[in-house]
């Protein structure tokens, strides 16, 4: 299986950016399609962002389209999301996780492995 980790969370004004990064170890880091999920708090798990196995095929949230790109870097087994135009409502544990199908998935219960979650806070 994969293992991932995440980063790049923190603290940022509304209208600001972040670029979150998710490293990954494992076999056959490039079989597998990753996505990106988003939990706030007394709310539950929700999808953000996936990407294919290539990075050529992309699905967005619709709360996300047009301020959050997702990529990935298969010869340096990283996923990353440049997130834009920030809003308090984007405020959440931000989740990778990797899926054993190719193609990008909506549900999470399709990912395999996730990693810890890493803080993203927008103040308004």
């Amino acid at each position: 299986q994969v293992q991932v980790v995440e980063s790049g969370g923190g603290l940022v004004q509304a209208g600001g950016s972040l670029r979150l990064s998710c490293a990954t170890s494992g076999r056959a880091f490039s079989r597998y399609s990753v996505g990106w999920f988003r939990q706030a708090p007394g709310k539950e798990r929700e999808f953000v962002a996936a990407v294919d196995w290539s990075g050529r095929t992309t699905l967005y949230a619709d709360s996300v389209k047009g301020r959050f790109t997702m990529s990935r870097d298969n010869a340096k087994n990283t996923v990353h999301l440049q997130m834009n135009s920030l809003k308090a409502e984007d405020t959440a544990v931000y989740y990778c996780a990797a899926s054993m199908s190719i193609s990008p998935m909506y549900g999470p219960n399709e990912y395999c492995c996730w990693g810890q979650g890493t803080q993203v806070t927008v103040s308004s």
